[in-house]
């Protein structure tokens, strides 16, 4: 009983590979297989299956182990594992991750300060980015809550065309909140902004070209 225990730990401590078996590692009797270009064989011998990889010089793949028989394709594996890695990285490349920027004001903020905040506002919004806008009361300021809702509002009303309210006005302690999320996915600033680099790279390139000739 001992020994049969030990057997099943180690069994289940073992690593798992993710690779699928290929070629003399299919050990079944026969599969499903199918060709190069993803046309249907049909069920053969493993035998059959690996004498027409050869064949073509290509690899034996098991696609689809828990199927009955198995479903094995004929493919070029370094080629088609190098091409997935790729696509693998482009995705995490463009995978976009939500970012919620913050933002404070005070209830009676100067309009300079308030252009300088709306700036920064505008140019999250404009990345795809969410914003928190927190107004800080101090003092007496606290039973005016209307002034950081007004503004709250006003802010809102200005940027409308980048962004709008996902959740309203709200009182938090001391402080009112608000959050903007943007008209534009994250994904979409990302493609643009790699689009203007390119564009502003271009422009450098051609600028260049013309004061060298």
């Amino acid at each position: 009983m001992a020994v049969r225990q030990t057997t099943v730990r180690r069994n289940l401590g073992g690593p798992i590979s993710a690779e699928p078996r290929i070629n003399d590692r299919i050990r079944v009797p026969e599969v499903r297989l199918v060709g190069p270009s993803g046309e249907q064989v049909g069920i053969v011998p493993l035998a059959k299956a690996l004498e027409l990889a050869q064949e073509y010089d290509l690899d034996l793949v098991e696609v689809a182990a828990n199927a009955r028989p198995p479903v094995c394709k004929l493919m070029d594996y370094g080629k088609f594992k190098y091409e997935s890695a790729m696509k693998a990285r482009e995705a995490r490349k463009n995978q976009a991750h939500t970012v919620i920027k913050e933002m404070k004001l005070r209830p009676k903020i100067d309009p300079h300060d308030y252009d300088t905040k709306k700036g920064h506002v505008v140019r999250f919004l404009k990345q795809g980015d969410k914003v928190k806008i927190t107004i800080m009361f101090r003092g007496r300021e606290q039973s005016r809550p209307e002034l950081g809702y007004r503004l709250l509002t006003r802010l809102a009303e200005d940027v409308s065309d980048l962004g709008f309210v996902e959740s309203s006005p709200k009182q938090d302690g001391r402080n009112m909140i608000m959050v903007l999320g943007p008209h534009k996915k994250k994904t979409e600033a990302m493609a643009e902004a790699r689009e203007a680099q390119a564009a502003r790279k271009a422009e450098r390139l051609e600028q260049q070209g013309r004061t060298a000739s």
